[in-house]
């Protein structure tokens, strides 16, 4: 029976770190994956474009870098509990007008899960 609880114990484990290991994404490929963003955003320095700059992205309240003119609809999911985070990053990316409902963002989105993966590699060499 212990050795059976143990068994399971690991099996669990391993399920876990193998689902971890998935979603790591390759930052190089991610750069690559960016040029479709880099039209509107910038990620590597705080320069505003079209869109907002994406340094620094993880951990920040949607709708609240600096010098940005939002959408209300972006600052109101920000005052609404909205902050940037894989998950949030990776939902938002999917389809960002079903995520953000009035959001100006005119881009489609990614379906490509690795494609996101990648990219929210490259975004994190740039947050801190």
């Amino acid at each position: 029976m212990r050795y059976q609880i143990l068994l399971t114990g690991m099996s669990v484990a391993m399920l876990f770190t193998v689902g971890a290991h998935a979603q790591e994404g390759d930052a190089t490929a991610g750069a690559t994956v960016f040029k479709k963003c880099s039209v509107c955003h910038v990620a590597d320095s705080d320069k505003n474009k079209v869109g907002p700059s994406l340094i620094n992205l993880f951990g920040r309240t949607a709708g609240t870098h600096p010098g940005f003119k939002y959408s209300p609809a972006m600052v109101d999911a920000g005052k609404a509990g909205l902050v940037w985070d894989p998950a949030s990053l990776r939902e938002y990316l999917h389809d960002p007008k079903a995520k953000v409902k009035g959001t100006k963002m005119a881009f489609a989105g990614l379906k490509d899960e690795t494609e996101i993966s990648n990219l929210e590699a490259y975004l994190k060499q740039f947050s801190k």
